[in-house]
């Protein structure tokens, strides 16, 4: 059973883990990609909701995960594929979340629930294999917090810094609100020297590394909660190249000193537009947050250099006056399509000049 903060009830089958879940239920429109998005760090707290009706048609493999943990609160999907084939694959879905004590519902209506999530908005929910008592649901859910004012960047940042595997040219320090690998493995492939740091890292300790350039994660959790990365990227400023995704965007803009937002029900998914306004052109994205730069509130040293088309908030910004930019969705693409990889070459010349 699936119960919903407003009531709404979802009966189903489970699958996966037997037991009980609480988190933020929302919806991710990808037809693919499902491993990489159970394993994202920004998905941290949240009961994801597969639109697709097919899911885990090609398995599990041990290639493609974003983290070393599966980061879902719970999985929601309407048919789980029962006999996977890909050859890379070693486990059908539901072992996959067996395995990783992931709890997850089946069979139940997903257009319905996707349709509930965009009229009402995101909110949160509790899947139990175990309880089905509506009352005594309702209490544990009553008990989760709201995403609003939650960080979650010091649930998911490595706890000690680390170096990224391989040499390169630009010695570049990433600052992990959540990082996904994908994300890294691209930035050692254009030739970054990669060392990964906590959230809570100070400014002063970023910069006594002398980096060439300073790379801000994606993550989950509302930016407005994650003080400490704000205050380091203020004293970053003008000091060292920034390039900031996701999570990462949001607190440059805090930083420069906008305001951030919840949207509605997020943008998840491998299929969003973006317009680049200097370019005048349009990439189809993936994207996965919950909240959004608010643009009437950018400063004047700050351009909106990118648009999400399918509501017309903040997709990317840029400073005019010190050399730090951001996008809202996620040019590495895993899963999703490579039309923004270019932003990653963006960061090496900024590093160059």
């Amino acid at each position: 059973m699936l119960l919903l903060a407003d009531g709404r009830i979802f009966q189903g089958r489970s699958f996966g883990y037997q037991g009980e879940t609480v988190g933020e239920v929302c919806f991710n429109t990808g037809m693919t990609g499902y491993q990489e998005i159970l394993t994202d760090p920004s998905y941290c707290k949240q009961i994801v909701t597969m639109t697709s009706p097919h899911i885990g048609n090609y398995g599990i493999n041990e290639e493609d995960v974003e983290s070393e943990n599966i980061q879902v609160a719970g999985f929601v999907i309407k048919e789980e594929t029962m006999t996977p084939s890909n050859w890379r694959s070693t486990q059908s879905l539901g072992e996959y979340l067996k395995k990783n004590k992931i709890v997850g519902i089946k069979e139940i209506d997903t257009r319905s629930l996707t349709r509930h999530i965009r009229d009402k908005g995101a909110m949160n929910g509790i899947i139990s294999s175990n309880d089905l008592d509506i009352q005594s649901l309702d209490k544990k859910l009553k008990k989760f917090p709201d995403m609003n004012g939650l960080d979650l960047a010091k649930d998911v940042t490595t706890q000690k810094k680390y170096k990224w595997p391989g040499k390169g040219r630009y010695k570049v320090a990433v600052i992990d609100f959540g990082i996904k690998k994908n994300i890294l493995r691209l930035l050692s492939d254009i030739g970054c020297e990669l060392t990964v740091f906590p959230a809570s890292i100070k400014a002063e300790d970023i910069l006594s590394f002398e980096p060439d350039g300073v790379f801000l994660s994606n993550g989950p959790g509302d930016p407005l909660a994650v003080t400490y990365g704000i205050e380091t990227v203020k004293k970053l400023l003008g000091k060292v190249p920034l390039f900031g995704i996701c999570l990462g965007h949001q607190i440059l803009a805090l930083a420069l000193g906008a305001s951030t937002f919840k949207l509605k029900f997020g943008h998840r998914g491998i299929n969003h537009p973006v317009r680049n306004n200097e370019k005048n052109t349009v990439e189809i994205t993936s994207q996965n947050h919950g909240f959004a730069v608010d643009l009437d509130s950018l400063p004047p040293n700050v351009i909106s250099t990118h648009i999400n088309l399918n509501d017309n908030t903040s997709g990317g910004i840029r400073c005019t006056d010190i050399p730090a930019f951001s996008v809202q969705y996620h040019p590495e693409s895993s899963p999703g399509p490579h039309d923004s990889r270019y932003l990653f070459n963006q960061f090496i010349e900024m590093m160059n000049a």
